[in-house]
């Protein structure tokens, strides 16, 4: 048998998967569940990208406020996923899943009907707050479900896909929805959030709690990490206004610093810290993570930029540039069948150099943008490059991050890489957007966006600091055993091995 069902209810069995094939039925409804919790994610980043233009004009949000409904929610995302982490160890996943996947349905629907601009950013914080409990509660069923070995590479491989497919994705059903009106791309997520929280109460395996109080929750450290980085990005984005080297704005950087280096000495005596900082004497585990910053941060960026172009100087209609987009969204779903194959045979941190590598071309190559270009010139080759590179480093970053790490920590491995993405998301848009905003504002009819060609370059220079970063830990093939818990040492053996 390929599966082993115990427990003592029937209606939500204990299930372990041990081998990569001939998985039951209830296997896959369960992936189903977990991986469409993640595509929904994705999907809500990229779908509510595509309606920026359209909200900014029906709200009078200028750039500099629109990147607020996208940082918004990557800051509850990225500012929480530690603690939902944590809360998924010590209160159930399967509680904490559930539970936080109703809470993303019903604030989807709400948020459809708002029209405050700030209102509609506070919703938008708390979607992302319920997406940072579901995320790593999803991805730690996963790899407490399925065996390491074959079955769970294929599961880590299914689920990471379906988040970048969402993501890709996302712009296309952003495109058809916003035509209809952009309150349509906040309403689409709700429902589809509550039929999977309906399914999940049927398939959603139950596990053993640990016994658990106030005190084995780091509060203090969630409040610190998060607060140091919403003041981070709002200093960023007013910068341009304030100036760089104005009080208020070298006033915001140093409390956000000083936020930061709280936290840190939070961790280092909390009994019970939000972030065990020993995960990060592997250096396979902090290269994941940087990795998934710059990968996110970077791309989230061109991005927005691309929208903002397209849409308000080159008169795209919404449907239009989703289609445009669309390309990268399909390789990156035909690309789900082989990265189970690709990373069983090949060195993750290779995958992560290859995928990377493919996205600093994609925008090197967008930089020879100009009004007048046809589209099979200035955006498909770079958006077939973007979709290689999603496909190839979404799983593999996923699949490097948690693989060695003990199951009661897995929940902080799943949090700490998705935080690292949101966070590079976060603090690389409010650059961009910075950079955008240091100029005239306003979009010219067939012109490139004020600021847009410095913004491509440093999104093309992050990208490639993250390459010439990867092939360097390529080299380092094993690192000390004194810097590297034992189960990441066998992983290393595995990997070198394979």
């Amino acid at each position: 048998m390929t599966s082993v069902l115990t427990g003592t209810k029937p209606d939500s069995p204990t299930l372990h998967v041990t081998e990569g094939t001939g998985w039951s039925s209830r296997t896959w409804v369960l992936l189903v569940v977990l991986a469409g919790a993640l595509f929904l994610d994705g999907l809500d980043i990229s779908m509510v990208g595509v309606a920026l233009p359209s909200i900014g004009e029906d709200l009078h949000m200028s750039p500099s406020a629109l990147q607020w409904i996208v940082s918004g929610y990557v800051l509850g995302y990225g500012g929480l996923l530690l603690l939902g982490g944590r809360s998924a160890d010590l209160l159930g996943r399967r509680s904490v899943f559930l539970f936080a996947v109703g809470a993303f349905g019903i604030a989807s629907v709400v948020s459809a009907f708002l029209s405050n601009d700030l209102a509609l950013i506070s919703l938008r914080f708390v979607k992302g707050v319920a997406a940072a409990f579901t995320v790593p509660a999803g991805l730690s069923i996963i790899t407490t479900t399925f065996a390491e070995g074959p079955a769970r590479n294929r599961a880590l491989s299914i689920y990471t896909v379906c988040g970048a497919s969402g993501f890709s994705m996302g712009l296309v059903f952003g495109g058809l929805l916003t035509e209809l009106g952009w309150r349509m791309t906040f309403l689409l997520p709700g429902p589809a959030a509550l039929l999977l929280l309906f399914a999940g109460l049927k398939v959603v395996p139950r596990a053993e709690r640990q016994a658990s109080s106030l005190k084995h929750f780091d509060l203090v450290g969630a409040f610190t990490s998060t607060a140091s980085l919403l003041i981070l990005v709002y200093a960023v984005v007013e910068a341009p206004e304030r100036g760089w080297t104005s009080v208020a704005t070298l006033g915001l950087l140093a409390a956000s610093i000083a936020l930061a280096a709280l936290f840190v000495a939070v961790e280092l005596r909390h009994d019970h810290p939000l972030v065990r900082l020993g995960i990060l004497r592997s250096a396979r585990v902090v290269h994941a993570n940087l990795a998934g910053a710059v990968m996110f941060g970077a791309y989230v960026s061109f991005q927005f930029v691309v929208t903002l172009y397209l849409q308000n100087a080159l008169g795209w209609s919404p449907l239009a540039m989703a289609l445009g987009f669309l390309p990268a969204g399909i390789l990156v779903v035909a690309s789900v069948v082989k990265m189970g194959s690709v990373l069983q045979r090949f060195d993750t941190r290779l995958v992560i150099a290859a995928g990377l590598t493919s996205f600093a071309i994609g925008y090197a190559l967008f930089l020879r943008v100009s009004p007048g270009m046809a589209y099979a010139n200035f955006l498909l080759p770079t958006m077939l490059l973007l979709g290689l590179g999603f496909a190839l480093c979404f799983p593999s970053i996923n699949s490097q991050a948690t693989a060695g790490v003990a199951d009661h920590e897995q929940g902080l491995a799943s949090g700490l890489v998705n935080t690292s993405l949101q966070i590079g998301g976060a603090v690389m848009l409010a650059v961009i957007s910075a950079v955008i905003g240091a100029g005239d504002t306003v979009a010219k009819p067939d012109a490139l966006l004020p600021g847009m060609t410095t913004a491509i370059q440093v999104i093309v220079g992050l990208t490639v600091v993250g390459v010439l970063s990867t092939l360097a830990v390529v080299g380092f093939r094993r690192p000390a055993p004194e810097l590297v818990p034992v189960a990441v040492d066998r992983e290393l053996e595995d990997c070198v091995a394979c």
